[in-house]
Protein backbone atom coordinates (compact mmCIF):
# COMPACT_ATOMS: atom_id res chain seq x y z
CA UNK A 1 0.00 0.00 0.00
CA UNK A 2 1.86 3.39 -1.05
CA UNK A 3 -1.25 5.38 0.00
CA UNK A 4 -2.81 6.68 3.61
CA UNK A 5 -6.41 5.68 4.05
CA UNK A 6 -9.00 8.26 6.00
CA UNK A 7 -10.12 7.20 9.06
CA UNK A 8 -11.61 10.28 9.88
CA UNK A 9 -11.82 14.03 9.03
CA UNK A 10 -11.23 16.25 12.21
CA UNK A 11 -11.43 19.25 10.39
CA UNK A 12 -10.40 21.08 6.86
CA UNK A 13 -6.73 20.72 8.21
CA UNK A 14 -6.70 17.47 10.41
CA UNK A 15 -7.47 13.96 9.26
CA UNK A 16 -6.42 10.41 11.20
CA UNK A 17 -5.31 8.00 9.04
CA UNK A 18 -3.59 4.24 7.92
CA UNK A 19 -0.12 4.87 7.24
CA UNK A 20 1.44 1.66 5.46
CA UNK A 21 4.69 1.61 7.93
CA UNK A 22 3.49 3.77 11.00
CA UNK A 23 -0.59 2.30 11.67
CA UNK A 24 -2.79 4.95 12.31
CA UNK A 25 -1.30 8.44 12.50
CA UNK A 26 -2.07 12.27 12.62
CA UNK A 27 -1.85 14.01 9.39
CA UNK A 28 -1.61 17.33 8.99
CA UNK A 29 -1.84 20.02 5.64
CA UNK A 30 -3.89 22.88 4.63
CA UNK A 31 -6.79 20.97 3.05
CA UNK A 32 -6.11 17.62 3.32
CA UNK A 33 -9.40 17.02 5.30
CA UNK A 34 -11.73 18.59 2.79
CA UNK A 35 -14.35 16.73 1.27
CA UNK A 36 -12.51 13.75 2.44
CA UNK A 37 -14.66 10.32 3.13
CA UNK A 38 -13.47 7.88 5.75
CA UNK A 39 -11.56 4.62 3.66
CA UNK A 40 -10.57 7.05 0.87
CA UNK A 41 -6.51 6.79 -0.42
CA UNK A 42 -4.73 9.66 -0.71
CA UNK A 43 -1.25 8.71 -2.48
CA UNK A 44 1.55 9.20 -0.59
CA UNK A 45 3.39 11.23 -3.15
CA UNK A 46 0.68 13.94 -2.93
CA UNK A 47 1.46 14.35 0.82
CA UNK A 48 4.94 16.24 0.58
CA UNK A 49 3.84 19.48 2.18
CA UNK A 50 1.82 17.92 4.88
CA UNK A 51 3.22 16.77 8.34
CA UNK A 52 2.30 13.14 9.82
CA UNK A 53 2.38 12.72 13.44
CA UNK A 54 3.93 9.40 14.06
CA UNK A 55 4.11 9.48 18.09
CA UNK A 56 1.35 7.59 19.90
CA UNK A 57 1.22 10.22 22.77
CA UNK A 58 1.86 13.63 20.35
CA UNK A 59 -1.34 12.46 18.27
CA UNK A 60 -3.32 11.71 21.40
CA UNK A 61 -2.33 15.47 22.51
CA UNK A 62 -3.16 16.97 18.91
CA UNK A 63 -6.15 15.10 19.32
CA UNK A 64 -7.59 17.06 22.30
CA UNK A 65 -6.03 20.47 21.01
CA UNK A 66 -7.97 20.83 18.09
CA UNK A 67 -11.19 21.45 19.19
CA UNK A 68 -9.81 23.93 20.95
CA UNK A 69 -8.53 26.01 18.91
CA UNK A 70 -9.99 27.91 15.49
CA UNK A 71 -9.48 26.45 12.53
CA UNK A 72 -7.85 29.09 10.49
CA UNK A 73 -4.95 29.23 13.52
CA UNK A 74 -4.30 25.81 13.17
CA UNK A 75 -3.96 26.48 8.53
CA UNK A 76 -1.54 30.17 9.58
CA UNK A 77 0.70 27.37 12.37
CA UNK A 78 0.98 24.40 10.21
CA UNK A 79 2.11 27.25 6.94
CA UNK A 80 4.36 28.80 9.43
CA UNK A 81 6.13 25.47 10.43
CA UNK A 82 6.46 23.98 6.45
CA UNK A 83 8.44 27.42 6.12
CA UNK A 84 10.26 26.84 8.89
CA UNK A 85 11.06 23.50 8.18
CA UNK A 86 11.90 24.53 4.38
CA UNK A 87 14.36 27.53 5.48
CA UNK A 88 16.17 25.56 8.57
CA UNK A 89 16.18 22.70 6.38
CA UNK A 90 16.31 20.74 9.21
CA UNK A 91 13.68 17.71 10.75
CA UNK A 92 11.72 19.45 13.63
CA UNK A 93 10.72 17.39 16.32
CA UNK A 94 7.27 16.84 15.75
CA UNK A 95 6.19 18.50 19.14
CA UNK A 96 6.29 21.58 17.74
CA UNK A 97 2.72 21.39 16.33
CA UNK A 98 1.33 21.12 20.21
CA UNK A 99 3.95 23.14 21.80
CA UNK A 100 3.86 25.79 18.94
CA UNK A 101 -0.27 25.81 18.35
CA UNK A 102 -1.14 25.55 22.12
CA UNK A 103 1.32 28.79 22.75
CA UNK A 104 -0.09 30.60 20.24
CA UNK A 105 -3.51 30.08 21.09
CA UNK A 106 -2.86 30.94 24.63
CA UNK A 107 -1.34 33.81 24.08
CA UNK A 108 -4.58 35.02 21.78
CA UNK A 109 -6.68 34.20 24.63
CA UNK A 110 -4.26 36.73 26.97
CA UNK A 111 -4.18 39.30 24.92
CA UNK A 112 -8.02 39.41 24.61
CA UNK A 113 -8.43 39.52 28.09
CA UNK A 114 -5.63 42.12 28.15
CA UNK A 115 -3.07 40.40 30.36
CA UNK A 116 0.72 41.29 29.00
CA UNK A 117 3.65 39.34 29.69
CA UNK A 118 6.94 40.52 29.23
CA UNK A 119 9.69 38.40 28.14
CA UNK A 120 12.68 39.36 30.32
CA UNK A 121 15.55 38.03 27.72
CA UNK A 122 14.12 38.88 24.40
CA UNK A 123 17.21 40.65 23.61
CA UNK A 124 19.35 38.01 24.70
CA UNK A 125 17.32 35.59 22.79
CA UNK A 126 17.35 37.72 19.39
CA UNK A 127 21.47 37.37 19.69
CA UNK A 128 21.76 34.01 21.02
CA UNK A 129 19.39 32.24 18.51
CA UNK A 130 19.12 34.79 15.48
CA UNK A 131 17.96 32.70 12.51
CA UNK A 132 15.29 30.99 15.27
CA UNK A 133 14.13 34.74 16.01
CA UNK A 134 13.81 35.44 12.44
CA UNK A 135 11.44 32.42 11.86
CA UNK A 136 9.75 33.59 14.50
CA UNK A 137 9.14 37.35 13.02
CA UNK A 138 7.65 35.55 10.03
CA UNK A 139 5.02 33.39 11.81
CA UNK A 140 3.88 36.44 13.92
CA UNK A 141 3.76 38.52 10.81
CA UNK A 142 1.67 35.40 9.11
CA UNK A 143 -0.66 35.75 11.70
CA UNK A 144 -1.20 39.50 11.73
CA UNK A 145 -1.92 39.25 7.93
CA UNK A 146 -3.79 36.47 7.65
CA UNK A 147 -5.35 36.74 10.96
CA UNK A 148 -5.16 40.48 11.82
CA UNK A 149 -3.49 39.45 15.19
CA UNK A 150 -0.58 41.38 16.40
CA UNK A 151 0.93 39.35 19.67
CA UNK A 152 3.84 42.09 20.01
CA UNK A 153 7.63 41.96 20.02
CA UNK A 154 7.63 39.72 23.45
CA UNK A 155 6.00 37.08 22.11
CA UNK A 156 8.79 36.92 19.38
CA UNK A 157 10.52 35.82 21.91
CA UNK A 158 8.82 33.08 23.19
CA UNK A 159 7.81 31.94 19.98
CA UNK A 160 11.48 31.90 18.83
CA UNK A 161 12.36 29.69 21.80
CA UNK A 162 9.78 26.95 20.81
CA UNK A 163 11.40 26.82 17.23
CA UNK A 164 15.16 26.47 18.67
CA UNK A 165 13.13 23.40 20.58
CA UNK A 166 12.29 21.76 17.74
CA UNK A 167 15.37 22.71 15.97
CA UNK A 168 17.51 20.92 18.59
CA UNK A 169 15.03 18.34 20.41
CA UNK A 170 15.67 19.71 23.61
CA UNK A 171 12.28 20.20 25.67
CA UNK A 172 10.60 24.23 25.71
CA UNK A 173 11.69 24.06 29.67
CA UNK A 174 15.07 22.80 29.45
CA UNK A 175 15.48 25.57 26.44
CA UNK A 176 13.68 28.42 28.65
CA UNK A 177 16.12 26.97 31.78
CA UNK A 178 19.29 27.91 29.60
CA UNK A 179 18.06 31.46 28.68
CA UNK A 180 17.08 32.19 31.90
CA UNK A 181 20.47 31.13 32.84
CA UNK A 182 22.27 33.31 30.24
CA UNK A 183 20.28 36.25 32.10
CA UNK A 184 21.03 35.47 35.16
CA UNK A 185 24.77 35.60 34.41
CA UNK A 186 24.53 38.64 33.14
CA UNK A 187 23.02 39.81 35.68
CA UNK A 188 25.33 38.47 38.33
CA UNK A 189 28.33 40.43 35.90
CA UNK A 190 26.39 43.42 36.05
CA UNK A 191 26.34 43.44 39.89
CA UNK A 192 29.70 42.60 40.78
CA UNK A 193 30.89 45.98 38.35
CA UNK A 194 27.55 48.06 39.40
CA UNK A 195 27.28 49.03 35.22
CA UNK A 196 24.65 48.02 32.74
CA UNK A 197 26.60 46.53 29.97
CA UNK A 198 25.51 48.23 26.54
CA UNK A 199 22.88 45.99 25.12
CA UNK A 200 23.99 46.87 21.80
CA UNK A 201 27.54 46.54 21.70
CA UNK A 202 29.07 43.66 19.42
CA UNK A 203 31.05 42.74 22.87
CA UNK A 204 27.89 41.70 24.46
CA UNK A 205 26.77 40.12 21.89
CA UNK A 206 29.71 37.61 21.10
CA UNK A 207 29.65 37.50 25.19
CA UNK A 208 26.48 36.03 24.81
CA UNK A 209 27.28 34.23 21.54
CA UNK A 210 29.85 32.67 23.86
CA UNK A 211 28.03 31.68 26.95
CA UNK A 212 25.05 30.03 24.88
CA UNK A 213 27.83 27.58 23.12
CA UNK A 214 29.72 27.22 26.74
CA UNK A 215 26.70 26.27 28.00
CA UNK A 216 25.83 23.78 25.29
CA UNK A 217 29.11 22.11 25.77
CA UNK A 218 28.66 21.57 29.14
CA UNK A 219 25.25 19.95 28.41
CA UNK A 220 26.88 17.74 26.30
CA UNK A 221 29.79 16.86 28.43
CA UNK A 222 32.32 18.13 25.61
CA UNK A 223 35.72 18.79 26.81
CA UNK A 224 37.71 22.43 25.79
CA UNK A 225 41.45 22.09 25.34
CA UNK A 226 43.25 22.88 28.44
CA UNK A 227 45.18 26.17 27.81
CA UNK A 228 47.75 26.02 31.01
CA UNK A 229 49.88 28.99 29.89
CA UNK A 230 46.91 30.78 29.16
CA UNK A 231 45.01 29.91 32.39
CA UNK A 232 48.12 30.89 34.40
CA UNK A 233 48.88 34.73 32.47
CA UNK A 234 44.77 35.42 32.90
CA UNK A 235 44.53 34.71 36.29
CA UNK A 236 48.01 36.69 37.55
CA UNK A 237 47.03 39.42 35.32
CA UNK A 238 43.38 39.47 35.86
CA UNK A 239 42.52 38.16 39.03
CA UNK A 240 39.05 40.26 39.84
CA UNK A 241 38.22 39.12 36.30
CA UNK A 242 39.23 35.52 36.62
CA UNK A 243 37.57 35.26 40.01
CA UNK A 244 34.38 36.57 38.49
CA UNK A 245 34.09 33.95 35.42
CA UNK A 246 35.71 31.27 38.43
CA UNK A 247 31.95 31.98 39.90
CA UNK A 248 29.99 32.26 36.46
CA UNK A 249 31.19 28.34 35.67
CA UNK A 250 30.10 27.11 39.41
CA UNK A 251 27.02 28.62 38.80
CA UNK A 252 26.62 26.92 35.13
CA UNK A 253 27.87 23.78 37.11
CA UNK A 254 25.04 23.93 39.82
CA UNK A 255 22.64 24.94 37.15
CA UNK A 256 23.24 22.54 34.26
CA UNK A 257 24.20 19.27 37.20
CA UNK A 258 27.51 19.02 34.88
CA UNK A 259 30.56 19.46 35.63
CA UNK A 260 32.83 22.11 33.66
CA UNK A 261 36.29 21.96 32.79
CA UNK A 262 38.38 24.34 34.19
CA UNK A 263 39.60 26.12 30.74
CA UNK A 264 35.93 27.32 30.14
CA UNK A 265 37.03 30.19 33.28
CA UNK A 266 39.93 31.31 30.96
CA UNK A 267 37.96 31.52 27.76
CA UNK A 268 35.20 33.25 30.13
CA UNK A 269 37.70 35.67 31.40
CA UNK A 270 38.44 36.94 28.01
CA UNK A 271 35.02 37.74 27.75
CA UNK A 272 34.77 39.55 30.48
CA UNK A 273 37.49 41.95 30.14
CA UNK A 274 35.80 43.31 26.76
CA UNK A 275 32.50 43.58 28.21
CA UNK A 276 34.32 44.80 31.92
CA UNK A 277 33.87 48.67 32.16
CA UNK A 278 36.84 51.06 31.94
CA UNK A 279 39.18 51.47 35.53
CA UNK A 280 37.24 48.27 36.63
CA UNK A 281 40.13 46.08 35.94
Amino acid sequence: MSSLLVNKVLNNNVIIADHPEHGEVVVIGKGIGFNRKPHEAIPLKSVEKLFILKNAQEQEQYKQLIPQVDEKLIEVINEAILYIAQRSEITLNEHIHIALTDHIAFAIKRAEQDIAIHNPFLFETKEIYPLEYELAEHVMKQLEEKMGIDLGQDEVGFVALHIHSAMTNQHITEVKEHSQLIADLVGIIEEHFHYSIARHSLDYARMLTHLRFAIERIRRGERVQETSKLEELLRDEYPELYSLAWKLTKVMEQRLKKPVYQAETSYLTMHLHRVAPKGAI
